[in-house]
Order: C-alpha cells, then structure tokens, then sequence
C-alpha cells in the first residue's frame, strides 16, 4: 500500500513527524524505503541518514509522471514499507497549462503524487493555537478533492492532556482516525540556515536526535493501524534499457563533501548504468583531483558557508582549473557554478578566491531565487543541444556580478511566459555550468552527451 505523509500547510511538522516514522521502524529492523515530492535535496538527507537506503524524489515537472510512477514502483518492491514525504500544503503545486489543456493549480503537489501512485494520506495538523478548529480544517482537506483518501490524522504539537481532549471531542464527528499525536518537543530540534535544514553531515548530534525521535515513535503513533498502510505495495515494472557509452568504465570525479552535497541519487544512478566509474573526493581537503578522471560534476551545496576552507584549498583549485582549461568535460550546478567563478563574496561581504574559470563572482546577498524553470538552450553544452527545452529547478541566495556574452539558457517560469532572464556557462564548450538543478530521469540523453564527450577526450588524449 505505502503512505503519503502530508502537511494541512508548509512548517507543520511534516518532515518531523516522517523522520520520526522511519526512525520507529528502523528500530523494529525491517527495510523501509522512502520518497520525497518534489525538488527538495535536504530532506532526503535525513531520509537516508535513518533508513540507510537512498531517498528518491517524485517530481513529476522535472520528469513526468510517468517516470513519477516508475520511480515508486521500481524502488518501493525491493522494501517491506515504504513511505512518501510531502511538499508544502497538501494541494500546494504549480500550474501546468499542459494539463488536460487546462490551468491545472496543484500539478506537483502531494495530492497529485497521491492520486498517481493511489496512496492513502497521512495528514499532519500543527494543533498548537487551535482546539475545536481543527475539525473544520479536517473536513475541509477530506472533501475538497474526492479522488484523494485520508487514511486518518497526526496532531502535531498538542500542548497538555486538556488540549489533546478539546481536539479529540472536536473531531469525533467526523469518524476520522487519529493514528498519532506528537507533543511540543523541545528538546528535539534540527537547526536550519539560508536554505532550509541544516545537511546531516553538519550536524555531529544527528544519532541522539534520531533516537530520541524514535523513542517518540515507539509510543504516539498506532502502529496497530499504521504498519498496515505502510506495507511497500508490488507493482508491475516497465524495463528501459541503458546500454553503457563504453565498456571500458570512465572515471568521473563527483565532489562530495560539507560543501557539496546536492545530487540527485536517479543521476549518479544513471551515470552508472551508463558505463561510469563514480570517483568521490572532496574539494575541501583533497589537494588533487583523483587520478585516472575523464570528467567531473560539481553539484550543488554550501560552497558558501564554506568558502575560507575552499579558498585556502589552492592544489584543489588550481588542479580543476587546470583540467577545465586542458578540456576536461565538466558539470557544475549551482553551488559547482560558484566554486567554478573567480570568488564568493559571503553574506559579510568578505570575497574569497575560487577556481577562476568563469570570469565573474558570486556575490550572496539576502534576495532568495526559487522556482521551477523552463529554459531554452541558446548554445550547445555537454547536456543539451541548442534550441532544446529543459525544465529545472533554481534555490540560491546568491547572483553573478556579470554574465556570460553567450549564455546557455534563455530562462522561463514553468508555469507561464514570464521571462526570468539569462544564465549559464557553455564556454569553454567542454563545460556545462549553471544555477539550474536537472534531473535526468526522464532524459537519459544528457548524461548520455556528457560521457560520450569523455570518452571522445580520452580516446583523443
């Protein structure tokens, strides 16, 4: 079956209430396999740090619903529960004029992840200023949308008994389960910057809050009622085959530090099917590049929180700069992109060099870019061909003091015209650079580009 955990609102406990879950589940020794709506890289982290498994996002504006749907099949039979995270509040999504030729309002919201999978949904209220209202919330999520089911309700941070029987009276009407109730917990708390949570590999107490958020679950959920609805389900599967670029295996380097940690786990994936080696190194503390790399990616991350440590680095930057220079074909988003310009200029205005391919700097500021992007490839790069549509994502605090003459992209909200202007390094034609997070799920074709341009290097080299 599985579940869908949701939230009547973004900030209502959502991602506490599923680590709290799995972390329960974890601890009775069984395989749980989770997934996340949406774009998001840092609440997979958590997922990950407790299941030991990968977390996967079903995203269908970055990939399609059909991939959405093969996604989950695929990942979730090879568990015995499986759970999915939502995104926002349970109809929050974004307009998709393809839709039924229709302004469809909540295409990628949990809801729409809920009815293409067809799995219950596990709603979250935040109970902490309301008592009888929360009835009428309830109500109002069970009927706004037929096609949806609510398996039953989380009241989340109840604040005393009294409390707890005010709500209880209040939703008896409606005959819908409460399956759990969490009160306030001070005590647990995971902390957040710029960005959103703060990653794991930041965070040195993870473990204690983990148990502690398990000794939790052990006791405020029903388990009775949950373990069944949490059951992975056994879908049938359709087989698309990615024949490897070469058979010979080519080593790509993929920085993966405190710095650098924002992938998509369907992309190293998929690179791997495709005949690479994945090399992992970090350039906060490598002095060198591995050895033997036909290319490298660059994904996003914190280069900004970490910019002394990367700038005082300077084997690592010179020895990218050098590979870039010489040919190397290389990815870089985002937080890549800023470690791949002259300097980041932190948020106190300090500058600290970077590795100097890009003539610009990354400047943070206090302005947030995020959204959904369609954009247009004005030149051809190690990803696209120019005149293609590619749909992305875009979450920084930081801008370019000047931009390329020939940029890659032409950029577009998702959901409509609206021009969002241009971005993106294609040159050198070896590089790929730019704050747009791709995923290449559903178009195998982009890392397909980019090993066959490795393999040509190294054939040539």
């Amino acid at each position: 079956m599985a579940l869908v955990i949701a939230g009547e609102r973004s900030g209502v406990g959502k991602t506490t209430v599923t680590l709290t879950l799995l972390a329960s589940l974890r601890r009775r020794g069984v395989v749980v396999q989770s997934f996340k709506v949406g774009p998001d890289y840092i609440d997979p982290m958590f997922h990950q740090h407790v299941t030991h498994r990968a977390c996967r996002n079903l995203d269908p504006v970055l990939t399609s619903q059909a991939y959405v749907q093969q996604c989950f099949a695929l990942h979730s039979q090879t568990s015995e529960y499986a759970l999915v995270e939502g995104v926002m509040g349970l109809f929050d999504g974004v307009g998709n004029q393809e839709e039924d030729s229709q302004l469809s309002t909540d295409f990628a919201s949990t809801a729409h992840i809920a009815r293409l999978l067809d799995l219950p949904i596990l709603l979250v209220i935040d109970c902490s200023r309301l008592s009888g209202s929360v009835a009428a919330i309830a109500h109002g999520y069970c009927s706004f949308d037929s096609r949806i089911k609510i398996a039953g309700l989380v009241l989340n941070r109840v604040g005393s008994d009294r409390h707890l029987s005010l709500l209880i009276d209040s939703l008896k009407p409606l005959q819908l389960p409460i399956l759990g109730v969490l009160r306030r917990q001070d005590n647990i708390t995971i902390p957040d910057r710029h960005l959103g949570l703060v990653p794991t590999a930041e965070l040195p107490q993870l473990d204690a809050v983990i148990n502690r958020l398990a000794d939790l679950g052990d006791t405020c959920f029903d388990w009775q009622y949950l373990l069944p609805l949490l059951k992975s389900p056994h879908l049938p599967l359709l087989h698309f085959p990615t024949p490897p670029i070469s058979h010979s295996p080519l080593r790509i380097a993929v920085a993966r530090d405190r710095a650098f940690n924002f992938y998509y786990q369907d992309n190293l994936d998929l690179l791997q099917k495709l005949g690479a080696e994945l090399v992992f190194w970090s350039p906060l503390v490598d002095a060198e590049l591995p050895t033997g790399v036909q290319g490298m990616y660059f994904g996003g991350g914190f280069p900004e929180v970490f910019a002394q440590q990367l700038a005082e680095n300077i084997n690592a930057r010179k020895a990218v700069a050098t590979a870039i220079l010489d040919g190397m074909p290389t990815i870089a988003e985002c937080g890549g992109l800023m470690y791949l310009c002259e300097q980041i200029i932190d948020f106190d205005g300090k500058p600290w060099s970077m590795v100097g391919v890009l003539p610009t700097s990354a400047v943070m500021d206090g302005r947030l870019t995020l959204g959904y992007r369609r954009a247009v490839a004005w030149q051809n790069s190690l990803l696209v061909t120019a005149g293609t549509n590619i749909y992305g994502h875009e979450f920084h605090r930081s801008r370019l003091t000047s931009n390329p003459h020939q940029p890659l992209f032409e950029t577009y909200r998702y959901d409509c015209n609206e021009n969002m202007g241009c971005e993106g390094w294609g040159c050198p034609v070896n590089l790929h650079a730019s704050y747009i997070h791709l995923h290449w799920g559903q178009s195998a074709q982009m890392p397909q580009k980019f090993l066959k341009q490795c393999l040509e290097r190294f054939r040539d080299s």
